[in-house]
């Protein structure tokens, strides 16, 4: 097991190091396995939209398949405040304007505010996960506050190029594990009881 540290770095490094090529066939092949998710049930869908340069998953097409295939899905949208660590919620409509924040998140600039104990499935991103089904991220904590606010109930799914890891030695207790992640390969399915 390693740190979150050490992991943050291999893994940010293997990613802004993979060929265009490369990464377009892995987003693609993870699109073709997120399509594969069940979503009875859910009307208010999280999404993260992608911070290009550093190369994280490209959820614009899953945006345009979700909107396509299920359209009484309401997709969300996060406006995060950097210095409080607090995210804010909007529906993204088609009339909702995006705006890159100073870390080049796209984020709507104003629109209909969205409670977080209303969402039913939340996309997550992450550099890493591990068997266990924990996440690494940016550090931030940001998620893993956002996650705590939702439903007991709530459904997350993490986004990642690659595989799991075998483990987080520094793993917090406030970390929000992961119920399901989807990978170019395959879809993990975590058990654990929600807090």
């Amino acid at each position: 097991m390693i740190t979150k540290k050490d992991i943050r770095k291999h893994f940010l490094e293997q990613r802004l190091n993979l060929p265009d090529a490369t990464a377009a066939d892995l987003n693609e092949r993870l699109l073709a396995n997120a399509r594969q998710l069940d979503l009875q049930g859910v009307r208010y869908l999280h999404l993260f939209l992608p911070i290009s340069e550093k190369k994280e998953v490209d959820t614009w097409p899953l945006a345009q398949w979700l909107r396509l295939q299920h359209p009484d899905i309401q997709l969300v949208l996060s406006k995060a405040d950097m210095k409080t660590g607090d995210m804010y919620h909007y529906a993204w409509h088609a009339h909702t304007v995006l705006v890159k924040n100073r870390f080049g998140i796209p984020e709507p600039e104003n629109g209909e505010a969205v409670p977080p104990e209303t969402i039913d499935l939340v996309l997550v991103p992450l550099l890493a996960f591990d068997r266990q089904g924990q996440r690494v991220g940016y550090g931030k904590g940001m998620y893993d506050r956002f996650l705590q606010q939702c439903r007991p109930d709530v459904r997350t799914v993490g986004l990642s190029l690659f595989g799991p890891i075998d483990g987080i030695s520094d793993a917090d207790s406030w970390d929000v594990p992961l119920q399901t992640v989807v990978t170019p390969d395959a879809i993990y399915q975590f058990n654990f009881k929600q807090p």
